[in-house]
C-alpha cells in the first residue's frame, strides 16, 4: 500500500479526461447507430449495489467516491479525524450529521430535496455520476449514505464492501494529503444554504413512498396493537415491518443507547438484527453474506423480501444495513421509518411490546 499526496487538480484530470474519452466514444456510436437505425436514447451503464475493493482499484477513475464515516460515541471513533488522516483518493467527505434535516432533533433525518441536490452539486456530482460509499468501519454507516442517495432517485450507487479496511488490504493507494475544514464542510454548508441558494444542477426527486413518517406508522401497527391489548397473540401487520436493532434492544430486555427511551418494539414488527447479514457476524470490515445466506436470514425471521417491508432501527442507519441485504436478495428497495426508535420510544401512546424485565 502506497501513501499518495493527490490534489484536487490531479483528482479533477482523472475524473474527467475518461469521461470525456467516453463521451467521444459514445457520440461516434451514436452517430454510427443513426446512420443505420435512428438515434436511440442512451442510459447510463447500471452500476451494482455493492462493489469490490478490486473492482473500485480499477474502476477509480470513472466514480465518484465518498467517505460516508458516522461513529456512535461508545465506538470512541471519530470520522473527521480518520478523513484527515488518509482517505481513498478523490474521496470527498460526506457527512450523515450534516446533509439532514436541520429543522429537527432526531439524528440524521433525511433532508429536503433542494438540500440534497444542493449537497450534490457542491461536490460536482451530477445524476448520472457513478457514485461509490465507503465507511471507516466496513459496511456500518455507507447503507446510509447508499439509501439516502436511492431515495433521492439516483440508481448508480454502489456501496464499498469491507470499506477502507478492505481497500487497505488489497494494497490500494492511500490520499494523506492535508484536509482543512472547508473540505470537509463542503457538502454539509451547501445544504444548509440551500434555500438561498436558488436553482441546482442536480435534481433530486424523493421517493416519498419510501420514506415512512411517525403517523404513517401508528396507522400501520393499529390492529396489530388492538390484538396485543385484547391479550391476543402478536399478528403480522399489513406491511412488515423489519426491525434492525439487536435482539435485546428488540425483545425490551437490554437498554436503548440513547436515553429516556422506551424499551420494546412496534406491535407486529420482525426482528432481523443487523449483525445476522453480515459474514461471520462481524462488525470490523464488514461484508454481506451471501445473498442464498441472507435468504436464509430472512426465512428464519418470518420475512418475505420480495413483498413490501419498512426498515427500522435505532435512528435510521443501521435499518439501512437491512435494507441493503434485503436489496441483494430482492432488487427492490426497502422503504426506512425515518425516525426509528429515536422517534417511536419518545413518542407518548405509541404502542410498544416488550418482555418482562425478568425472563
Amino acid at each position: 500500500m502506497q501513501a499518495v499526496h493527490s490534489s484536487k487538480l490531479a483528482c479533477l484530470v482523472r475524473s474527467t479526461l475518461p469521461h470525456h474519452k467516453a463521451v467521444a466514444a459514445a457520440g461516434r456510436a451514436a452517430f454510427r447507430r443513426h446512420r443505420a437505425v435512428g438515434v436511440q436514447a442512451m442510459s447510463p451503464p447500471a452500476l451494482p449495489a455493492v462493489v469490490t475493493a478490486t473492482w473500485l482499484k480499477d474502476n477509480l477513475s470513472s466514480v465518484k467516491v465518498l467517505d460516508t464515516s458516522w461513529y456512535l460515541p461508545p465506538m470512541g471513533r471519530d470520522a473527521r479525524a480518520e478523513f484527515r488522516t488518509c482517505r481513498i483518493p478523490c474521496a470527498q467527505f460526506w457527512d450523515i450529521d450534516g446533509v439532514c434535516d436541520p429543522n429537527t432533533d432526531l439524528p440524521h433525518m433525511l433532508p429536503s430535496e433542494e438540500a440534497f441536490a444542493a449537497a450534490a452539486d457542491a461536490l460536482s456530482i451530477g445524476n448520472d455520476d457513478a457514485v461509490v460509499v465507503y465507511d471507516g468501519m466496513g459496511m456500518f454507516a455507507a447503507p446510509r449514505a447508499w439509501w439516502t442517495w436511492k431515495v433521492f432517485g439516483h440508481d448508480r450507487i454502489a456501496v464499498l464492501e469491507g470499506g477502507l479496511p478492505a481497500w487497505k488490504a488489497v494494497g490500494a493507494d492511500l490520499d494523506t494529503s492535508a484536509v482543512n475544514e472547508q473540505q470537509l464542510n463542503t457538502a454539509t454548508v451547501a445544504a444548509r444554504a440551500a434555500a438561498f441558494s436558488g436553482s441546482t444542477k442536480y435534481k433530486a426527486i424523493l421517493k416519498r413512498e419510501k420514506v415512512i413518517p411517525l403517523q404513517d406508522m401508528l396507522k400501520l401497527v393499529e390492529p396489530a396493537a388492538a390484538a396485543v391489548a385484547a391479550g391476543s397473540p402478536e399478528p403480522d401487520v399489513a406491511r412488515q415491518v423489519v426491525d434492525a436493532r439487536p435482539a435485546g434492544r428488540f425483545r425490551g430486555v437490554e437498554p436503548e443507547p440513547r436515553p429516556g427511551l422506551r424499551l420494546g418494539h412496534m406491535p407486529g414488527a420482525k426482528n432481523v438484527p443487523f449483525m445476522m447479514v453480515y459474514e461471520k457476524s462481524e462488525m470490523a470490515g464488514a461484508r454481506l453474506k451471501p445473498v442464498d445466506e441472507l435468504e436464509k436470514v430472512f426465512e428464519a425471521a418470518a420475512v418475505d423480501v420480495q413483498q413490501p417491508i419498512i426498515c427500522s432501527c435505532g435512528s435510521g442507519l443501521t435499518a439501512c444495513v437491512v435494507a441493503l441485504a434485503a436489496f441483494e436478495v430482492s432488487g427492490q428497495l426497502a422503504a426506512v421509518y425515518d425516525g426509528s426508535w429515536s422517534e417511536w420510544g419518545a413518542v407518548d401512546g405509541a404502542p410498544i411490546v416488550s418482555e418482562p424485565q425478568d425472563q
